[in-house]
């Protein structure tokens, strides 16, 4: 493997996702450079708390900084069409946090400037690296399954589900049209893509504002964290729920819900995918166990272990079997990619992180399921 250690990082965003960014950085060895916060002050708060050397007063400072190589992209969502223009025409390479852009225009326009650019621009779609869905990802391709026609599944949490819970990703123009679809469901969406080699090529979607009147606080809130001191009050549109019929171009069928409003789920993701030969599926709660199921034979439950796992899903356990591999591991593996190949030049033909291509299809995705739920009609992506 390519020395990675030489490689510096700089982060954009000190909140709950940046901190997961810069843990898993150290984690590997890179020096992470300095953090740009959303302000001067909660930059340099953020990185005395985090023993980051450095806090940049702006991105250009960042990007004048010849310690860093390459930026990680963790603002919110409407900052990155601009930050990831001006990171890449720096000569920087990027890892930007999904979504992508705001709009499939942005997202396009930004795929054309990553090509053009030379750089490794990798979007952080991180559930790819739970192990056993790169498993689920070899077995597919293997035939293991057969024919693939039936996807479905769910991502759900809970974090939104009182009127005083509160964060960015709420407005509009801040996190998008669609929130629990564009925040979570391309998460999903990306994964069982990713494991099934079909994307959805046509939507039938339903969106959900269960709680249209919310209290904001008057200060900072942070992701995940309850809601303190004066609020608000602030009308929301945007999704907290949504139901989704999928069509795939091989035939196959799929449906996914997605929800932040359900209470007791804190980060429920799980997909099923049924073929011509066995099933398969998977749950983010157990994310060291795949089930996969038969009609003329046991059922099985393959636990992570390398020595009992394909080629592909081998190569993505960090660790021996029976020591889990959670969330935070992702990012590791990940990052790890992504900085081999920073450190080489060019994305290797073995890279299963998701590209610039992969956020721009996301966006796609999120435009027909708009169109879908404001038409009640079948919308291609």
């Amino acid at each position: 493997m390519p020395d990675i250690a030489r490689i510096g990082a700089g982060v954009i965003g000190t909140g709950f996702i940046g901190t997961v960014h810069i843990e898993a950085l150290r984690r590997l060895g890179i020096s992470v450079a300095g953090v740009l916060g959303s302000s001067a002050r909660r930059g340099s708060a953020r990185a005395a708390a985090l023993g980051v050397p450095r806090a940049y007063a702006s991105l250009d400072e960042l990007l004048d900084d010849p310690a860093v190589q390459v930026v990680h992209v963790t603002s919110p969502n409407e900052a990155h069409y601009l930050q990831v223009k001006q990171i890449l025409a720096a000569g920087r390479h990027v890892v930007c946090e999904k979504p992508l852009a705001m709009t499939a225009a942005q997202s396009q326009e930004m795929v054309a400037t990553a090509n053009a650019s030379g750089k490794v621009a990798a979007v952080c779609y991180n559930t790819r690296f739970y192990p056993l869905n790169q498993q689920a990802r070899g077995m597919v391709a293997a035939g293991d399954l057969g024919d693939i026609r039936l996807i479905t599944g769910q991502y759900h949490q809970d974090w939104l589900a009182k009127p005083t819970d509160w964060n960015w990703r709420l407005e509009a123009d801040q996190g998008g049209t669609l929130r629990s679809v564009g925040d979570i469901g391309t998460h999903w969406v990306d994964l069982t893509s990713f494991i099934s080699g079909q994307r959805p090529c046509a939507v039938l979607a339903e969106l959900a504002t269960f709680i249209p009147l919310r209290q904001k606080p008057l200060g900072p809130a942070e992701t995940f964290t309850a809601t303190k001191g004066a609020t608000e009050p602030r009308n929301v549109t945007t999704d907290d729920a949504s139901a989704i019929l999928l069509r795939y171009p091989n035939g196959a069928k799929g449906v996914l819900s997605t929800s932040q409003i359900s209470h007791g789920h804190k980060n429920s993701l799980n997909w099923d995918i049924a073929g011509s030969n066995a099933s398969a599926a998977w749950t983010g709660a157990a994310p060291d166990q795949l089930w996969i199921g038969h009609r003329d034979a046991p059922n099985q439950i393959l636990q992570r272990d390398p020595s009992l796992m394909n080629q592909t899903g081998a190569a993505a356990a960090f660790l021996p079997g029976g020591h889990v591999e959670g969330f935070a591991d992702t990012f590791r593996a990940l990052f790890a990619q992504v900085y081999r190949d920073v450190a080489q030049g060019k994305r290797s033909a073995d890279a299963t992180y998701a590209t610039f291509d992969d956020g721009h299809y996301e966006m796609q995705f999120c435009d027909a399921v708009l169109r879908s739920a404001a038409t009640g009609a079948w919308t291609d992506v």
